[in-house]
């Protein structure tokens, strides 16, 4: 039987005794003004993450990255937030947690946003691109793990079933972006926005925990995705050379600039358009996860450290007078 876990990160107030499982997310060895050592660490569980220090007695905290632990910890405030001051952390046997404790899944029901994204696909006339897509939805263990994915670790869509979700939205946008304007190959764009993160299906592992991969971490889910986009257009009899080449440099430019781990930059205006595309619905999933994070009294959240900015929660209606 897994062990129970009674407080979640979200649930923890300033004052209270902690006595529960959560997963050890990072951990960095500091040194105290006087010298000797001390380690911060941050917690996790489904509803979040939460900072905390081991003062003392460093060799009881052997813990690694990744592992699951039982702590026993205050919480107080620190310079305005919430921390935990450790006094005890073990390891706990992965098979003595339930994996549901750990891991966020979407709040979406996944066979839903599955249907709909295959009628999508469905709709596409060209025949190998079509044919292209079929491949994929005919794998069965490809579509279990692409219902079951992230679609990171951290950033956007960052739970089980956020891979789907992130998908979808994009193949939605697409669908109403495409027709906007002339001479875009919305076969090739829609089949992009579906394909553009497959890699990610074997860059992250979320079993228990989500986390890079050996191969993820060696290749990026961009080179990972064009070699599963390969594979399939292989066992496709005369696939056009040329409109592979097209569907791998979506994949390939979707970060948009190599500085962001484009090996190209988008050239076409169809890999152009999945670019902006993708960051689009990228940032507002991650701006309005912030936003949840936050007061849900505050006319304006706190600092965004990446974003560089405060965002505004009041009304934003623009009928008001």
């Amino acid at each position: 039987m897994p062990m129970p876990k009674n407080k979640f990160v979200s649930q923890i107030t300033a004052g209270e005794a902690i006595q529960d499982l959560f997963l050890l997310a990072e951990k960095n060895l500091a040194q105290k003004r006087d010298g000797n050592s001390f380690l911060t660490i941050t917690l996790a569980d489904r509803t979040g993450q939460i900072r905390g220090v081991v003062w003392d007695h460093l060799e009881k905290a052997a813990a690694k990255v990744g592992d699951f632990v039982q702590v026993q910890a205050a919480a107080n405030e620190y310079r305005g937030t919430l921390q935990l001051v450790v006094k005890s952390l073990t390891t706990v046997p992965v098979l003595e947690v339930n994996p549901a404790d750990f891991l966020p899944v979407t709040s979406r029901d996944v066979e839903q946003m599955f249907t709909r994204l295959r009628s999508l696909t469905d709709s596409i006339a060209s025949p190998f691109l079509k044919a292209l897509m079929n491949a994929f939805w005919g794998d069965v263990e490809f579509v279990r793990l692409f219902k079951r994915a992230p679609a990171a670790k951290k950033m956007h869509h960052a739970y089980l079933g956020g891979l789907l979700e992130h998908t979808l939205s994009m193949a939605l946008l697409v669908d109403k972006i495409a027709s906007h304007y002339s001479g875009v190959d919305r076969d090739l764009l829609l089949v992009g926005a579906v394909l553009h993160d497959v890699g990610k299906l074997r860059e992250f592992t979320y079993d228990h925990v989500i986390d890079y991969t050996d191969e993820g971490r060696l290749l990026s889910h961009i080179v990972i995705g064009v070699e599963m986009v390969d594979a399939k257009a292989r066992t496709i009899e005369g696939f056009p050379p040329g409109l592979i080449a097209m569907v791998k440099h979506m994949i390939v430019s979707h970060h948009g600039v190599r500085e962001f781990g484009s090996p190209e930059p988008p050239k076409t205006i169809e890999a152009v358009l999945l670019n902006h595309i993708d960051e689009i619905d990228a940032r507002v999933n991650a701006i309005r996860e912030f936003m949840a994070t936050e007061d849900p009294e505050a006319t304006w959240t706190s600092f965004h450290r990446l974003m560089e900015r405060q965002f505004f929660k009041g009304s934003t209606n623009s009928n008001q007078e």
